[in-house]
Order: C-alpha cells, then sequence, then structure tokens
C-alpha cells in the first residue's frame, strides 16, 4: 500500500465544472523508499508515516481555476495589468508617459502603449487583453491633466481629472470590486 486515507476538496467554476484544490493524504510510500525513520523510546528505528498537503493542489490548477472563473477579465485588484495608457498620436507620448509616472507611484500596475498603431487598434487589443482601465490621451487631456476612461467592457466614462481616476482605481482595488 502505497497511500492511505485521502482528503480532497473539489471546487467549482461559473462553468459549473469541479475542480480538485486543496488535498491532505497519508504516504506510506516514500518514508520507506527514503529509508526514513525515527528512534522510539525502546531504542529501535521505527518507519515514519509521512502526511502530504497541499493547499491549492498545485499552483498551476490554482491558476487555470482562477482564469476560467473570471474568463481572463480579473478583478482590478487582481489584474496584471491594472490600466493602459494609450496616447492619441506620438505627439501625446511624453503626457502618456506621465500620467503612467504618477500612476505607478500611487502602486497602479500601468504601461503605456508606445506602439505606432492606430488608437482604435490598441483600445481593441487592450480590451481583448480584458486590461480593467484604458487612458485614452490627447490634445485635450493633455490641457487640462485629464485622462479619457474607457472600461474593458467598451463602457466610455469620459473625461476626468487623473486625481479622480486615481481613487476611482484605488477605491476599486481596496474594496476588491472587478
Amino acid at each position: 500500500m502505497f497511500y492511505g486515507p485521502k482528503i480532497d476538496i473539489r471546487l467549482r467554476d461559473t462553468l459549473g465544472r469541479t475542480w480538485q484544490g486543496p488535498t491532505t493524504q497519508v504516504d506510506f510510500n516514500l518514508p520507506q523508499r527514503f529509508d526514513v525513520t525515527y528512534v522510539d523510546s525502546d531504542g529501535m528505528a521505527h518507519p515514519v508515516v509521512m502526511v502530504h498537503r497541499t493547499v491549492l493542489g498545485s499552483m498551476e490548477r490554482f491558476f487555470g481555476c482562477l482564469i476560467e472563473h473570471y474568463g481572463g477579465a480579473f478583478p482590478v485588484w487582481l489584474a496584471p495589468i491594472q490600466a493602459v495608457v494609450i496616447p492619441i498620436s506620438d505627439r501625446h507620448l511624453d503626457y502618456a508617459h506621465r500620467v503612467a509616472a504618477q500612476l505607478q507611484a500611487e502602486e497602479l500596475r500601468t504601461q503605456v502603449d508606445v506602439r505606432p498603431e492606430r488608437m482604435n487598434l490598441k483600445i481593441r487589443q487592450a480590451q481583448l487583453q480584458k486590461i480593467p482601465y484604458m487612458l485614452i490621451v490627447g490634445d485635450k487631456e493633455a490641457a487640462s491633466g485629464e485622462v479619457s476612461v474607457r472600461l474593458r467592457n467598451g463602457e466610455d466614462l469620459g473625461r476626468q481629472n487623473l486625481d479622480a481616476f486615481k481613487e476611482i482605481a484605488k477605491t476599486a482595488i481596496a474594496q476588491k470590486r472587478s
């Protein structure tokens, strides 16, 4: 006999599928295989009983469950990139980098899309990447210290003061909202 009793916790995702989560099991094989013993009060060596446990089953399974659960659209607090700054043209790159620096100073995970692509393509690709916030910046935004905010679902929140946007994002993160 290699393994003794085992406890598996099964988790159900939003599609109704079950995944193996935390497990605990008794292992009689590895102590014997590696000759792991202890000396008891009788002075004799005795084989140990090993207990394997894992909180998540495996990290790969956990992340698979997480991605499936959210369909790739992680909540703001969990998203690898929380905001992408999209300059309308190359002349707006300096302002885009200043915006990103201010957001990064607030510990918001932010990138600037510096690719020489059209703005609409950048927005579409950010939506496909399921980045929570897209901040479009052009002449008007640079002149007023604002950003035009779009959500990954396509909703346009319009122009907002950068400080106001920071508070929206930080509140969503603090409250663990999507």
